[in-house]
C-alpha cells in the first residue's frame, strides 16, 4: 500500500500516512472550502488501510490547532474507522496533542475520548 502525504496549506492540515510504519499524522488547521472533497482521499486511504494492515499497532497523532464544524464531522468519521479497526483486533493508539493554553482543542480531544471509550486516546499538552 502506498503512503499518503498531503502538504499543509493555510486551510488544510498536513497529512502523513505511513502504512509500513503504522503511523498516521494530522498536523495543522482544518477549515477547507469543501471539507468533504478534501478529506475524501484521506478517508478512502484509511478505509483501505483498515482492511489490509498487518501492523500490530497503529499510532495516530492529531496535532490540530483549529477545526471547523464540517471538519469535526469528518474527524468523527475517521474516529469511527479507527474504532472499527480496534474492535477488529488491530491495535490503535491515538495521541491528541494540543497547546497547553488551547482549551478548545483540549476539550475537543476530551469529547473524542468520551465518545470513543474503547480507543486508547492520550491527551498530550505541549
Amino acid at each position: 500500500m502506498e503512503n499518503l502525504h498531503l502538504e499543509k496549506t493555510n486551510y488544510t492540515p498536513q497529512i502523513n500516512f505511513d502504512a509500513s510504519k503504522g503511523l498516521l499524522e494530522f498536523l495543522g488547521k482544518s477549515y477547507p472550502e469543501n471539507t468533504f472533497d478534501f478529506y475524501k482521499p484521506v478517508k478512502e486511504w484509511l478505509n483501505e488501510y483498515a482492511k489490509t494492515t498487518t501492523n500490530e499497532k497503529t499510532i495516530v497523532n492529531f496535532e490540530l490547532t483549529y477545526l471547523n464544524s464540517s471538519s469535526l464531522k469528518v474527524y468523527f468519521d475517521i474516529f469511527d474507522t479507527l474504532e472499527e479497526m480496534h474492535n477488529n483486533a488491530k491495535g490503535v493508539e491515538i495521541n491528541w496533542i494540543y497547546e497547553e493554553d488551547d482549551d478548545i482543542i483540549e476539550e475537543t480531544g476530551e469529547d473524542f475520548a468520551d465518545d470513543f471509550t474503547s480507543l486508547k486516546i492520550n491527551l498530550i499538552s505541549k
